[in-house]
């Protein structure tokens, strides 16, 4: 217990904020930029919707799963958490993981959910916010 305890708490202290272009350099180089016909500017409008680029961004929601991290993973289909019953856990990774600032696990479940039939479209946020909207001012300004 004492372990899980510290391993939480390491998670939460290495937890970091982006700054928009700072995002949008890091999906860039993780290959991110046209992932599954996606540019990066939805990405980067979608991380901002979902998480206000925030690692450690939680939301608990009232089907009882969890949403996680950057990209909002969430726990009934993605990650496990222990918490969330009949887990899918379609991503292999515990959702603690999301809450880091090593973004690489996020942004490899990222990819991993938008293989799925629904694509970028199974985030909620993009649909309300950047779906059929100019979300080019997401890069603006970045040089990527």
């Amino acid at each position: 217990m004492k372990s899980l305890v510290f391993l939480l708490l390491l998670a939460v202290a290495s937890a970091r904020v982006y700054d928009r272009c700072e995002w949008a350099r890091v999906l860039k180089a993780n290959g991110m930029h046209n992932y599954r016909g996606n540019s990066l500017a939805n990405w980067v409008c979608l991380s901002k919707w979902e998480s206000n680029y925030n690692t450690e961004a939680i939301n608990h929601n009232s089907d009882g799963s969890t949403d996680y991290g950057i990209f909002q993973i969430n726990s009934r289909w993605w990650c496990e958490d222990n918490r969330t019953p009949g887990s899918r856990n379609a991503c292999g990774i515990q959702c603690s993981e999301l809450l880091t600032d090593d973004v690489s696990i996020a942004i490899n479940c990222a990819k991993r959910v938008v293989r799925d039939p629904n694509g970028i479209g199974a985030w909620v946020a993009w649909r309300d916010h950047c779906q059929y909207q100019d979300v080019s001012s997401y890069v603006a300004g970045c040089g990527v």
